[in-house]
């Protein structure tokens, strides 16, 4: 419950919190994207096809450690343990220390393994289809935590003090979120005050939901100047005074996860802490989520793995009416959607490390994208998964083992699996992130049009400029060609190929025609604008599984055969998935559900709230609606 004393945050105007979001936004696309093309209507297929990486052996250095832990996980690591006693044992902590995966990331002249970010993802799948708290602990560490923002910002000074301790194991947090500060930094309370000799920083707030923050010898705080009223980023060692964990967090899910709030008083931060320069702190994290976020994407992957094959064992396993269920065609279904679903997740979470690494694209869109997909996409495998094994994924693994059965942890995979969809931006917060990007190119050339705060001067001065894009632009919406026989490589598949090609044309199309219509209150139509993002991720979802299922086909490949068809389905379905938010753009109940929503808040729809015991401390009961006596015959 929130400390009753601590002063709620004063929060900050609309206006405000829309400026600072911007500030720290990347404004200029340096390098091609190809969802931002896509968004426009330009299917730049070059940019993923060929598959990268595709034929790609794996080095012989990577594959020593990967095979190292994968027996450590096997012999060493006891999941159901860890998530019985909410902790991960120090002797676990220690391995994993001992073997560098604190250091996976980190360059090998600083002391780390110096794994690519393919490398990486391929470690951390690995580890969450044995233990998701474990993956907590090394994912924080070294994709957002002090490695990653260092390596990317630091002062040679910096990389050579830290580098090598988050190598040797010094695990290190993140710190941006505050009590009454989530997905908004524009309330940042947290203060960064520079002492008069200009030598040092003093820093003060409290911090919620820090993972890693109860073990953690180095964090990264976000802190505003309240001078400047900028944000920035420091390096912060928990041993100096000042910094103390007040609380560790509890959840639904990862029981193991070191999660604290912790409070910064009178924290002494030297000048030479700084990261990168004053008032780069949120940029600084939205550039090093990038690729931080691909952890997530890989990690759900492994789950979604772990969940098929549960799945289809227990289906080829379990008889019912004379068969096996598996056989019946209810599971057979889910089966078949869920093995499609997963070569996707898979193909996805590839994708994007392979572009990270390969480098030349800018990929801020796709992270987002993969994060959003893909936890979304694994969630339901993991609920689909409890309700192919029944009551027997309901039930505890401990409960199993007990009773003679086999202890699969169907339900401490749904359990950890929901956070997820929360870690390092909510699916909602992705959304009004890609939707920000997807409409980038058109702001900045009719921006000054639909701005209903621009003078009629700037208007009329911005209008050749406006005339002379969309002139060019808007007929060949209508015009480029999509159909046989091109992409005719692509074989069987090649339908699929042509759809996204016709697709993306219409979804620049009907994004233009929502800027048009609404003009400056677009960015009010957030669900309008989350349909065209879903769009835009399932195309891309689409692209990845078909360049992947070609080049495994192409190349001879393992399972090459079997993911032609794997991607065949999985693009049907969504084919009828993307029909049917296209429908939705023009046809909804977006305004009717919005007043309803205000007339929820406003109170008017608290009868449907009676007959309950009321979870909510402020909560003052209605007036009792009042019951007419029955009717009496006479």
């Amino acid at each position: 419950m929130m400390d009753p004393e601590r002063p709620k945050s004063a929060g900050v105007s609309e206006t405000e919190a829309r400026r600072v979001a911007e500030e720290a936004r990347e404004a200029e696309w340096r390098e091609p994207s190809f969802l931002k093309e896509l968004f426009l209507g330009n299917f730049r297929l070059n940019l993923v096809h060929p598959f990268p990486g595709a034929a790609q052996s794996p080095r012989p250095e990577f594959l020593e450690f990967y095979r190292k832990m994968e027996r450590f996980l096997q012999e060493s690591v006891d999941p159901d343990r860890i998530d019985r006693e909410g902790n991960i044992p120090p002797e676990v902590v220690r391995g994993l220390k001992e073997m560098g995966a604190f250091g996976m990331k980190i360059p090998r002249e600083y002391g780390g393994l110096g794994f690519t970010q393919v490398e990486y993802g391929r470690v951390m799948q690995l580890v969450t289809s044995h233990d998701g708290s474990v993956t907590a602990l090394l994912s924080a560490h070294q994709s957002i935590g002090v490695p990653q923002p260092v390596k990317l910002f630091g002062t040679p000074e910096q990389k050579q003090r830290y580098l090598p301790r988050c190598a040797a194991g010094a695990i290190s947090a993140f710190a941006l979120t505050e009590p009454d500060v989530g997905s908004d930094p524009a309330n940042l309370a947290t203060t960064a005050v520079r002492t008069e000799d200009g030598s040092a920083y003093i820093l003060n707030g409290e911090k919620l939901w820090c993972t890693n923050g109860t073990v953690a010898e180095l964090l990264v705080v976000m802190a505003r100047h309240p001078d400047t009223r900028k944000i920035s980023a420091f390096v912060v060692e928990t041993a100096w005074p000042g910094v103390r964990v007040t609380h560790r967090c509890h959840f639904m899910g990862l029981n193991a996860i070191e999660n604290a709030v912790i409070c910064l008083d009178q924290v002494r931060v030297p000048r030479e802490n700084l990261l990168w320069a004053e008032g780069r702190g949120l940029k600084l994290a939205l550039v090093t989520l990038n690729t931080g976020r691909l952890t997530l994407p890989a990690s759900v992957a492994g789950m979604a793995k772990v969940c098929l094959e549960i799945c289809r064992d227990w289906a080829g396993k379990r008889v019912q009416w004379g068969q096996p269920v598996g056989k019946h065609e209810a599971i057979a279904q889910i089966l078949a959607d869920m093995a499609a679903n997963v070569f996707a997740l898979d193909t996805v979470s590839e994708l994007c490390s392979q572009m990270a690494d390969r480098g030349g694209t800018d990929i801020r869109l796709e992270a987002a994208v993969a994060k959003m997909w893909n936890t979304e996409t694994a969630w339901k495998i993991a609920d689909q998964t409890v309700q192919v094994r029944g009551g027997r994924g309901y039930e505890k693994a401990d409960s199993l083992k007990a009773r003679g059965e086999a202890p699969i942890p169907v339900e401490r995979i749904l359990r950890d699996a929901r956070i997820n969809l929360i870690f390092e931006g909510s699916s909602e917060i992705m959304r009004l992130f890609i939707a920000r990007e997807a409409v980038d190119r058109h702001l900045s050339i009719a921006g000054a049009l639909v701005d209903p705060k621009v003078a009629f001067r700037k208007k009329l001065a911005a209008f050749p400029k406006v005339v002379s894009f969309y002139a060019g632009w808007y007929p060949t919406r209508w015009l480029g060609w999509g159909r046989w026989p091109r992409y005719g490589e692509f074989g069987s598949l090649a339908p699929h190929v042509r759809f996204i090609d016709r697709a993306s044309r219409r979804l620049a199309r009907s994004l233009f025609h929502a800027m048009l219509m609404h003009g400056a209150r677009l960015e009010k139509k957030q669900a309008l604008l989350f349909r065209g993002v879903e769009i835009g991720a399932d195309l891309f979802a689409m692209t990845a599984a078909l360049a992947r299922a070609h080049a495994l086909s192409r190349a001879g490949m393992e399972g090459g055969r079997e993911a032609v068809e794997l991607a065949d389905l999985f693009c049907r379905n969504l084919r009828r998935r993307i029909g049917g938010s296209f429908r939705a753009l023009r046809s909804n109940d977006d305004d009717r559900k919005y007043q309803i929503a205000r007339r929820v808040l406003d109170g008017k729809h608290r009868f449907v709230e009676q007959g309950i015991i009321h979870p909510v401390p402020s909560f003052t009961h209605p007036a009792p609606v009042p019951v007419p006596e029955p009717a009496v015959k006479r």
